[in-house]
């Protein structure tokens, strides 16, 4: 019985380790499958690094791994409504979407640069303190100083393209994104200014 009981065991134990295998090979992200993945699906409209591409698309070069995960998900389970890139995200599996999210993650965006001069101090001014009297809170609280965010609620903003971050900030008060609830309650008590003045500002935040 001791016999049974010891080879029992062992046979418990060699299991257990077997199952953990997959989970230890997939804790850590393939960074050249995700090239291969941001080459043939996401470099047309995102560029081969996630750089500056075009104004209405994100830089998504240096942004926080979890955050593009979540959104990748959120777009392809239908959370997210956007018809590009739920197309795009459809056919990706979960480790697809860690690969290529790591591998966007690990790149460095280019410096950006506000266009409005005679709107930055306001911009400033609603990211730094928010606005008192409407309950309208500082963007810094969650998104930083800098603009780094928060894995994985809040992504990284600085430097991000201003028309993008204005577009989004419209879109989460139309209702159009409805994948962040604060978000949601932030901007509907802006007005078109100050979305304007935000999203200027940002894009020369660093």
């Amino acid at each position: 019985m001791k016999t049974v009981a010891l080879l029992l065991s062992s046979l418990m134990l060699a299991a257990t380790a077997h199952a953990n295998e997959p989970a230890a090979a997939s804790a850590k992200p393939d960074l050249a499958k995700g090239g291969a993945i941001s080459t043939q699906v996401c470099a047309a409209c995102h560029t081969a690094d996630g750089s500056r591409g075009a104004p209405a698309n994100p830089i998504i070069a240096g942004q926080h791994a979890e955050y593009l995960v979540k959104q990748l998900t959120e777009f392809k389970n239908g959370k997210r409504k956007n018809p590009v890139m739920q197309g795009m995200a459809a056919p990706l599996s979960e480790e697809d979407i860690r690969n290529v999210s790591a591998f966007y993650a690990s790149k460095t965006a280019k410096p950006g640069f506000a266009k409005n001069k005679a709107t930055v101090a306001l911009g400033e001014k609603i990211y730094r303190g928010g606005v008192a009297e409407r309950n309208i809170p500082a963007c810094a609280a969650c998104h930083g100083p800098a603009g780094s965010g928060m894995p994985a609620q809040y992504p990284r903003v600085g430097g991000q393209h201003g028309d993008y971050i204005e577009a989004q900030m419209l879109a989460f008060r139309t209702g159009a994104r409805g994948n962040n609830a604060v978000m949601t309650g932030v901007v509907a008590r802006m007005n078109d200014k100050e979305i304007k003045a935000v999203s200027d500002y940002i894009a020369g935040l660093r």
